[in-house]
């Protein structure tokens, strides 16, 4: 482990990565920790926090920037570790190597704009009747330490230096991270890398550590500890909602944005169908199997009008998913789990195995699989929509667009939802408009959910179950908003103002004077 400037081997036992491809566990033994880490690293997070917030626009930038470059440093030591704990290929780590450091670079440029701070001011009006108006002016502050939780699937874009250390950096937050258990040596090799930018821009020690150990040790405890002020968590919807729970029932509740569980359904209108439906099942087929369908844009359910397109369309699918091959997933907890929905969905009445390569008896490996059911019988039994984490979808075959929108409806909340329409669909899609707002935080026009783009407009969040919190986003420039709050200052003198507020804008950022946007 890695409190603050210290390096730390947990006396909780030890622990070891697992290698999904080999079966086999990795070296070295990591020790884990215990709830005397969790506070120590709690605690020198809150020391740092009133200094590294106050930290200037450039310092801060500066430090995310040279985090990047520490982890491109990294180099194939980083490469190689990460796909021995994922048994993912090298091209897509050193794809994500590369998300994650274009992340820590936007939010440093996000961070010198400054726009974040919100500064606003309302003019005095001490001649205003019948109360004359104070002087007015506001800024966001960081929330406070925060814990960030590793995902299973993305070992660096969403894990310690991904894009919730990020943004929260970024607001002015000190970082405890939970390091997921499947990614040791690659939360190792990235937290030296954070250690070492937090050294070199002289900072204090407790704007970062991270932590080993069993969930419900580490993780409740580092939740309920006082000095934590939010939670950054990526994962199931189980443990996103405990930990909702242990956040709400602390003496102080805490916010926790959890993004978890999303089917991300794809909606085939008849025109789109009649004119490229094997095109569209190709691309359907390689965005289910992408990272053996282990991605929380992974498109679970299809929705499409009975017709000669749709029967196109399962033909064609059906096709590429059986001359697909399975592969190894993440870990054996995940691969048990995908397992069981399958069978799941195979057992379920009513429901049709269009295509499965099974690979039950293969270790780690999953074989992708689609499976076929009526509109009438989904809406009588919901739960046949559920997720299941893996390369697997089921298509819903609707009577009506009346039929479609109502299985739409049935939904809960959603990342995305993906429309394939020709021009002579729009018109049919217009009316399903207001649903789909609804319902999911990014609505897709002819092209596949997997892959999230990093930039500003990007939303990646949806109502419950996809995230714990719909107003926010885990992807994009705004993923910034998560970890600030607001404050007004009313007729205080230029002294106790801080410098994004005060009259000359030492800082040269936009603001908000009187309704109109300004540099002055």
């Amino acid at each position: 482990m890695l409190i603050g400037n210290s390096e730390v081997f947990g006396t909780q036992g030890t622990i070891r990565a697992f290698n999904p491809t080999t079966g086999t566990e990795l070296e070295p033994d990591f020790g884990a920790g215990n709830e005397s880490d969790v506070d120590r690293a709690c605690m020198l997070a809150q020391c740092a926090f009133d200094s590294y917030r106050e930290t200037s626009l450039e310092t801060r930038a500066q430090f995310l920037r040279l985090i990047a470059k520490e982890i491109r440093e990294l180099g194939n030591a980083l490469v190689d570790r990460a796909s021995a704990e994922t048994g993912l290929t090298r091209a897509r780590i050193e794809g994500e190597r590369g998300r994650t450091v274009g992340q820590l670079e936007l939010f440093a440029s996000i961070v010198s704009d400054g726009r974040w701070i919100g500064a606003t001011f309302d003019s005095p009006l001490p001649e205003r009747k019948p109360q004359p108006r104070p002087d007015l002016r506001l800024r966001k502050i960081a929330l406070g330490p925060i814990a960030v939780f590793g995902a299973s699937n993305f070992p660096l874009a969403f894990s310690v230096a991904g894009g919730d250390t990020a943004s929260a950096l970024a607001a002015g937050c000190p970082v405890v991270v939970k390091a997921h258990s499947s990614h040791l040596g690659t939360s190792e090799l990235v937290g030296r890398a954070i250690q070492s930018a937090v050294a070199a821009c002289g900072l204090h020690e407790g704007v970062f550590s991270l932590l080993l150990g069993q969930g419900k040790t580490i993780g409740q405890a580092l939740v309920k500890h006082p000095a934590i002020r939010g939670v950054g968590f990526t994962g199931s919807r189980l443990g996103g909602t405990t930990l909702m729970r242990i956040a709400a029932d602390r003496s102080e509740p805490i916010p926790v944005y959890a993004e978890m569980s999303s089917v991300n359904p794809i909606l085939l209108f008849p025109r789109a169908l009649q004119t490229n439906a094997e095109r569209i099942a190709k691309g359907f087929v390689d965005s289910v199997t992408l990272g053996v369908g282990q991605f929380c844009t992974n498109p679970g359910v299809v929705l499409g009008m009975l017709g000669e397109g749709l029967e196109r369309f399962k033909r064609a699918a059906a096709e590429e998913i059986s001359s697909g091959h399975a592969a190894a997933m993440l870990s054996p907890t995940i691969h048990s789990a995908y397992q069981r929905g399958v069978e799941r969905l195979k057992s379920a009445k009513d429901v049709i195995e269009l295509a499965h390569v099974d690979s039950s008896e293969c270790g780690c490996l999953g074989g992708p699989a689609l499976f076929a059911v009526g509109a009438r019988q989904l809406l009588a039994d919901p739960d046949l929509a559920e997720e299941v984490f893996g390369p697997s979808s089921i298509l819903v075959e609707c009577e009506t667009l009346r039929e479609m929108r109502s299985v739409a409806e049935c939904l809960p909340g959603q990342l995305t939802a993906s429309l394939f329409i020709d021009g002579a669909d729009v018109e049919m899609v217009r009316t399903m408009m207001p649903l789909l707002e609804r319902k999911v935080g990014r609505i897709i026009c002819n092209g596949y959910p997997t892959g999230v783009e990093v930039s500003f407009a990007m939303v990646h969040g949806g109502p419950f179950p996809a995230t714990s919190d719909s107003r926010v986003t885990s992807v994009g420039a705004t993923a910034i908003e998560r970890f600030l709050r607001p404050v007004c200052y009313q007729n205080a003198p230029a002294a106790l103002l801080p410098d994004s507020l005060q009259d000359a804008n030492p800082l040269n950022i936009w603001r908000l004077r009187d309704g109109k946007l300004t540099q002055s």
